[in-house]
Formats: C-alpha cells, sequence, structure tokens
C-alpha cells in the first residue's frame, strides 16, 4: 500500500467491510446518517473483497448531498480517469469495460458525443414504441404464468430486451450477454461466484461481453441493420469515428449499466409500492397526472448505482478535510438521497416529491446519466401496464446480491392476485 500521511485516523465506523454491504438498505442508512451528521467526510480502509490487492491505504466516503452535488461537478479536481469503482481494478479491465464512464473531458467529450449522434430523432422514437410493446408483453405473460419471481418474470426481462433489441443483438445470444453483464458487478457474491475467484468471474464476463460487441459491430458493419450497432458504426462527428475498442467498451457498458440500474429499480419500486400502499393508491387514481413526478421518486427511493468514486487530481479541502492529490474520494448516492438537508421526510416514499433533486442518475456535470431518459421510459411504461392490468400484485421480500457498487435484487417472489 502506498502510505500518504501518518496522522490520518479511520473513522469508527467503518462502511470497508463486505458485512456492511452484506446487511439492508436500512441497515447501511443507520451508518451514513450517523456520518452525515457528525463526520461527512471520513476517512476508511480500503473495501474488502477487492480483486487485487490494495495499493491505497483508504478512501474519502462523501455522505452529505451538497458535498456529492460538488465532486460530482468538479471533474477538474475529482477525476474518473482512474476508474470509478471502489475496488483496485487491472488497467485492462478499466479500459476495456468502463467507456466513457471511466473518462475526464476532452476524451470523455469527444467519445459522448460519438455515442449520443447515434441516437438519432428516428431511433429515440423507434426505442420508446419499443419499450411499450414490450411492456406490455411482459405483463401478458405474468398474468399467464401467474404467482412468480418478479424479478426473473419482470424486472429482469424489460431491460435485457429493450438494450439488446436496440443494439440488434439476435435472440440467441441475449441471455449470455445478460449473465455476462451480472458478473460485472456480482465478484463478491459467493453465489453468483460458485468458486471461482472475483478477478475470473470478472474476466470471464468481460470477454463474453466484449466478443458479443464487436462480433455484433464486424456483423454491422458488412450488413447494415436498422439497429442501434449500425448507427455507432456509422456515427461521426467532426470527421471522427468509433473506433472498435471504444465500441466494444461501449456495448460492455450498456449492457451493464443499462440491466442492471433498471431491473433493479423495476423490482425495489414494485416493492415499494406494497409496502405504501397510499401512494400505489395514488398512482392508481391519477397515473398520466403524477407518473412524472413518481418516476423520480421511484430512482430517488431505490438508487440503484449506490457508489461512485473519483481520484483528486490536485490537493484540494473538502467539508473541512484535507484531500491530497491522487487520493480516492468516493460518493455515497445512496446517503446523499436520504439527506435530511435536502429532502423532507427522506425515508417515506412519496410519489408527488417535488422539487426531487436526487443523485440517482450522478450528481451533475459531464457524467450525468447518458441513459436517464431511457430508464424514465421504461419505467413508465412498465408501471403503466403493471398499475392498471395487475392492480392486486404483491410481492415479497427481495433477496440481495453482496455488493457495494449496484443495488441488485437476486430474486423476488410475487403473487398477482385478481387482474384485469
Amino acid at each position: 500500500m502506498t502510505s500518504t500521511t501518518s496522522q490520518r485516523q479511520y473513522d469508527p465506523v467503518s462502511v470497508s467491510p463486505l458485512s456492511f454491504w452484506a446487511g439492508t438498505a436500512e441497515e447501511r442508512e443507520k451508518t451514513f446518517k450517523t456520518l452525515r451528521d457528525e463526520r461527512p467526510i471520513s476517512w476508511h480502509p480500503p473495501i474488502e473483497g477487492g480483486l487485487m490487492p490494495p495499493e491505497k491505504d483508504g478512501f474519502w466516503a462523501v455522505v452529505r448531498h451538497e458535498d456529492i452535488v460538488r465532486v460530482s461537478k468538479d471533474w477538474q479536481t475529482f477525476s474518473s480517469a482512474s476508474g470509478v469503482l471502489m475496488e483496485e481494478m487491472p488497467p485492462e479491465i478499466l479500459e476495456a469495460g468502463q467507456s466513457f464512464l471511466g473518462m475526464d473531458p476532452p476524451r470523455h467529450t469527444r467519445l459522448r458525443r460519438l455515442i449520443s449522434a447515434a441516437f438519432t430523432p428516428k431511433r429515440v422514437a423507434k426505442i420508446e414504441h419499443q419499450i411499450r410493446q414490450q411492456a406490455k408483453h411482459i405483463v401478458d405473460d405474468l398474468i399467464d404464468t401467474g404467482d412468480c419471481d418478479f424479478v426473473q418474470q419482470v424486472s429482469k426481462r424489460l431491460p435485457m430486451w429493450t438494450i439488446f433489441e436496440m443494439m440488434g443483438l439476435p435472440d440467441e445470444h441475449r441471455e449470455e450477454a445478460a449473465h455476462g453483464a451480472d458478473g460485472m458487478v456480482s465478484w463478491a457474491d459467493e453465489e453468483v461466484a460458485a468458486g471461482r475467484e472475483p478477478g475470473q468471474v470478472v474476466a470471464d464476463a468481460m470477454m463474453t461481453l466484449l466478443s458479443l460487441g464487436l462480433d455484433l459491430a464486424a456483423q454491422r458493419r458488412a450488413s447494415p441493420a436498422d439497429d442501434l450497432m449500425t448507427n455507432l458504426v456509422r456515427a461521426e462527428v467532426d470527421g471522427q469515428r468509433l473506433t472498435d475498442e471504444e465500441i466494444g467498451a461501449f456495448f460492455v457498458l450498456l449492457s451493464v449499466a443499462g440491466n442492471d440500474t433498471t431491473r433493479n429499480t423495476i423490482s425495489l419500486t414494485m416493492k415499494a409500492l406494497c409496502d405504501f400502499p397510499d401512494q400505489r393508491q395514488l398512482l392508481r387514481s391519477d397515473f398520466n397526472g403524477r407518473i412524472a413526478t413518481a418516476v423520480e421518486e421511484f430512482v430517488r427511493w431505490v438508487t440503484p448505482v449506490m457508489t461512485f468514486r473519483r481520484t483528486a487530481a490536485r490537493d484540494v479541502e473538502l467539508g473541512g478535510r484535507q484531500i491530497h492529490e491522487g487520493d480516492w474520494v468516493v460518493t455515497f448516492f445512496s446517503s446523499g438521497n436520504r439527506d435530511e438537508r435536502v429532502f423532507e421526510d427522506p425515508n417515506v416514499f412519496d410519489i408527488t416529491r417535488d422539487p426531487n433533486p436526487h443523485v440517482a442518475f450522478g450528481g451533475g456535470g459531464p457524467h450525468f446519466c447518458l441513459g436517464n431518459q431511457l430508464a424514465k421510459t421504461q419505467l413508465r411504461a412498465i408501471f403503466n401496464q403493471l398499475t392498471h392490468r395487475v392492480p392486486n400484485l404483491e410481492v415479497g421480500e427481495p433477496t440481495y446480491l453482496v455488493g457495494n457498487f449496484v443495488r441488485a435484487v437476486k430474486s423476488m417472489p410475487c403473487t398477482i392476485g385478481a387482474h384485469q
């Protein structure tokens, strides 16, 4: 490990053990509240369960909403170029798996512009139509199936279907790609690892996704089709096009971010609607009038991406603490979205909450989630179907994935009751 300064003391309330992340969000919130109230910028040991021995001797935890927004927007001070996860990662995994998520401007700006150029108005309109049709079919199947695992039958299917259909990935490869996406964020979960070392879990997942993405790009160069991959291989800004490596890395990022985040938001929003039946009735009574603010509360409440790491590019003071160049600074979105300084009654699920300046899509700045509108479209579509067609659906307790990046649900039983 590299030593920074000898006077640093690890916080007595640690967020580093795997046991902390194996607990519930409610249990973690007790710790976050203590830190928000007493030590909003705190120093912690390296996170447990990493892929390789830590080189850093700790990281700064940023838990207040105000500080999270500051760190997120100030990319010149708090860089993403060295990775965004809380664990040490081999450089080849960072380069191949994080795409523009692990970059700073101007490289980040160039790549994001190229990818955005592929989302033409015609492409966006087609994707939105696909999502509405997919949501309908999924609820058709749910009604036909009856009582089941909600994750497998509903929340897993929509984002996987949306992402891979819009990319043009053939049906026979979609389950393989979804399995690869799961592996990228679940190496710390013993059930998922199934005896493999964490590094092997990530390497297997990475190779699966890169291979599928590069093969599809080659196919679309040879035989263009009406899909996003064709747009990506053709996208051009100021005479520049995406390289194979950039396309492959974006396919990995889209597969992971597009699948896991929306999947878990659907699952845990359904749990919240069951736990807060007054809010469910409120949504049902005026779906079109309330869904816009409701969706913002869905993502605040769930906060599917829990953490995001930066590296200090210079010495800086943050919240009264001295941060040194090279220090890791981790923003805890889960904590920021429960900050009483910003949200009234933050532990209450309120679909009418407005304004709702949550940080579930990032705290602003260049890394604000590119797919936020896609996610909102999916949430509107699936809850329109669920609210009106299976109004008596109830879910049981979720089984969670152990990890510090994505708040992931592995399974959650449901009963559909009487339906329409």
